[in-house]
C-alpha cells in the first residue's frame, strides 16, 4: 500500500505542476477556454454563468498558478489535509467539466495541456477518472504523508513558487507565450499545414439487421445503413483548416500568404488596447519591403469607425476570431509573413520599428 500511496503522490504532482506550467505558459489560450466553458454553461446551465466570462483572464491565472502550487505542496508533503481537499475539490469540479464536456459534444478542447497536448473529450475525462482514483487514495491517506521540509522552508516554497508562476503569467500575458505550440509559430510554413500530409484513411460503420460491421471503402450493396466514418490516420490531418481571409466576396487567403505581408491583427475592436497605436500607426505607412495588411474579426461599420478613430491607411480584410486568437495572443498583433512563413510574431507592448522590421528581413 506504501507504493501506491508514494505513486498516487507523485503521479499527482507531477501531473499537476506539467498541467499548471503549460498553462501559465499561455493565460490568454486558457482565459479563451474557459470563456468557451462559461458561454456553454450560460446556455445550458443558468445564465448566471456568463457574468464570469469578463473574469475569465484573471481566473486562469488563479487555476493555473493553483495548480503548479498544489502539484509542488503534494510532492513536498505541505499541510497535506488542506492540498488534498482542495485536489478533491478541482478533480471532481474537471470530471464533471469534461464529461459534460464529451457527453453533450460541448466544447471539443478541454484544454487540460493548453495547445501542447491535444486531448478528444472522451480522452479528457478519462484522464480525470484516473486522476481521481489516484486523488481518491491522496485523500484517504493524507494523514499517513510526512512533510520532506521543516515548516518555514515549505512555506518559503509554496509563497516563493506562487509568487513567481503570478509573475510568469502576467509576463506572458502582457507580452507573448515562452513557448508557443500552436500551428501559426514563429518557422512554420502556413500553407504547408493547410495540407494534409498523407491520403486520408476511413472506416465506415454501417448497420444491417441490427447488427455492427466496419468497411475499409464504402460498401455498395443495398441494406446497408450508414452510421459514422472514423478517421483512421488523424496524425496525417492538416494542422490549419479554418485560416480564411476575405473582404466582401473575394478570398484573398493565397494571397496573404504569398510575398512578404505584415499583418496587424486586430479583432473585437472593442476590447482592442490602444495603448500602442502610434507605433501600430507607422506601421501602415507604404514600405517597398512589406505590405501592411489588417486582419480584423468585427463588422465592416465597426471596424471603419475604429479605423478612421486611429488614423489607420493599411488595407484591412477580415478573419475568423478564432483564427485571430491563435495566430498571436495579442490584441492588436503583429505577424511578420514571407511567402507563408511566419517570420516573427508581437505583442502589442513589443510592437516593432519599420527599422525593426526590414532589419529581420534582410537576415533572411
Amino acid at each position: 500500500m506504501k507504493i501506491v500511496k508514494e505513486f498516487a503522490r507523485y503521479a499527482v504532482g507531477t501531473l499537476f505542476i506539467f498541467s499548471g506550467i503549460i498553462k501559465v505558459n499561455d493565460p490568454v489560450g486558457t482565459a479563451i477556454k474557459l470563456e468557451e466553458y462559461f458561454q456553454v454553461f450560460a446556455s445550458d446551465i443558468a445564465p448566471f454563468f456568463e457574468f464570469f466570462v469578463p473574469a475569465a483572464l484573471f481566473l486562469s491565472v488563479v487555476l493555473s498558478v493553483l495548480e503548479v502550487v498544489l502539484g509542488i505542496a503534494l510532492i513536498i508533503g505541505y499541510r497535506m489535509k488542506l492540498t488534498s481537499w482542495i485536489l478533491l475539490a478541482m478533480i471532481v469540479f474537471f470530471t464533471f467539466l469534461t464529461f459534460y464536456s464529451a457527453y453533450f459534444n460541448k466544447v471539443t478542447d478541454c484544454g487540460c495541456f493548453g495547445d501542447a497536448i491535444k486531448l478528444t473529450p472522451w480522452q479528457s475525462f478519462y484522464k480525470d477518472i484516473i486522476l481521481l482514483v489516484l486523488i481518491g487514495v491522496v485523500f484517504w491517506k493524507r494523514d499517513s504523508y510526512k512533510t520532506m521540509l521543516s515548516m518555514k522552508m515549505s512555506e518559503i516554497k509554496i509563497v516563493g513558487s506562487t509568487f513567481f508562476f503570478v509573475f510568469i503569467a502576467i509576463y506572458a500575458i502582457q507580452h507573448l507565450p515562452f513557448i508557443d505550440f500552436r500551428a501559426y509559430k514563429v518557422g512554420n510554413h502556413l500553407p504547408s499545414l493547410m495540407q494534409n500530409s498523407e491520403p486520408l484513411k476511413y472506416v465506415y460503420i454501417m448497420e444491417k439487421d441490427g447488427e455492427t460491421f466496419e468497411f475499409e471503402t464504402y460498401p455498395s450493396e443495398e441494406g446497408y445503413e450508414y452510421v459514422e466514418a472514423k478517421l483512421t490516420n488523424p496524425e496525417a490531418a492538416a494542422k490549419i483548416t479554418d485560416l480564411n481571409v476575405w473582404q466582401g466576396d473575394s478570398d484573398y487567403t493565397d494571397e496573404l500568404l504569398s510575398g512578404t505581408k505584415l499583418v496587424i491583427i486586430i479583432h473585437q475592436v472593442e476590447k482592442t488596447s490602444v495603448d500602442e497605436m502610434d507605433r501600430l500607426r507607422n506601421l501602415t505607412y507604404d514600405n517597398p519591403r512589406f505590405d501592411t495588411w489588417i486582419l480584423t474579426s468585427s463588422g465592416s461599420e465597426k471596424f471603419e469607425v475604429f479605423r478612421h478613430a486611429n488614423q489607420l491607411g493599411a488595407l484591412y480584410y477580415f478573419a475568423d476570431a478564432t483564427v485571430l486568437k491563435t495566430m498571436v495572443r495579442s490584441n492588436p498583433g503583429v505577424v511578420l509573413l514571407k511567402d507563408g512563413v511566419v517570420i516573427a510574431k508581437w505583442h502589442y507592448n513589443d510592437t516593432p520599428l519599420t527599422d525593426d522590421i526590414i532589419e529581420i528581413l534582410n537576415r533572411q
